[in-house]
């Protein structure tokens, strides 16, 4: 029993480390815009938008091609849901972006989901503040 408790947990850590690795080349940025070769322009965790509101891109890039034609960007601000932003994709992308409208200041919390797989694919946060 003492092995199989000692093996249970050698397997768990191992499957940790191969979670960690998997998500960790996966990239999310906030940008005033985005280039041709989908590079972040004028990139930020913090940005100042006006008092009705601003935009700006979110940009993911991926270490593999999404093989998925439909994304889903969940937002969440201050802890709390706000709003789910679906874009179409298509299945040999590595990287998209979606500009996205923000009209209140605070933390904003952007998880990405793949719809085919219904998997998790990035997250990333940035802090919008008014004038």
């Amino acid at each position: 029993m003492k092995t199989l408790k000692y093996l249970f947990s050698i397997v768990a850590i191992l499957i940790a480390f191969a979670l960690v690795d998997n998500t960790s080349a996966q990239s999310v940025y906030f940008c005033e815009g985005v280039d041709d070769d989908g590079e972040p322009i004028s990139e930020s965790s913090v940005f100042t938008i006006p008092s009705g509101g601003g935009y700006l891109n979110v940009l993911v890039q991926l270490p593999y091609e999404i093989d998925c034609g439909e994304v889903g960007f969940e937002i969440y601000r201050n802890g709390k849901y706000e709003n789910t932003i679906t874009i179409d994709t298509e299945y040999n992308w590595s990287w998209f972006y979606k500009q996205i409208t923000f009209y209140k200041s605070g933390k904003y919390n952007i998880e990405v989901y793949d719809y085919c797989n219904n998997e998790y694919v990035a997250s990333g946060t940035v802090e919008i503040e008014k004038d």
